[in-house]
């Protein structure tokens, strides 16, 4: 399917829209609004996180780690890799278990070499 076909398949009113919408990477998302992560009344939210993810060698660089981050903390780098914002990353862990290829490891913030 062209994209403009696409685009107004996704388009439609929200009553004339699929009830499911699947996407194989996040090249085929729509254009939609998206939150950025800022600071918090609590602070910046990576101080209290307990894992932190770790993108391994490897990465064939799909993007779903970055597409099912519920924080929107996963960047996509000039080459076409991603990269996780410290900052602000709360260390759910959905990116590594929704990676296909296995190469997001969480490991225990006492072991990051980052410190």
């Amino acid at each position: 399917m062209s994209e403009s076909k696409e685009w107004k398949k996704i388009a439609k009113s929200k009553e004339k829209r699929p009830k499911v919408q699947e996407y194989k990477n996040w090249k085929e998302l729509p254009p939609i609004p998206i939150s950025l992560p800022i600071e918090g009344s609590m602070g910046i939210t990576g101080d209290w996180r307990t894992f932190q993810p770790v993108i391994l060698e490897g990465c064939n660089k799909c993007g779903i780690c970055w597409m099912y981050c519920p924080e929107g903390v996963i960047k996509r780098k000039e080459d076409g890799s991603f990269e996780i914002d410290m900052v602000y990353c709360k260390g759910c862990g959905i990116c590594a278990k929704e990676c296909p290829t296995q190469k997001i490891k969480m490991i225990r913030e006492s072991e990051s070499k980052d410190e």
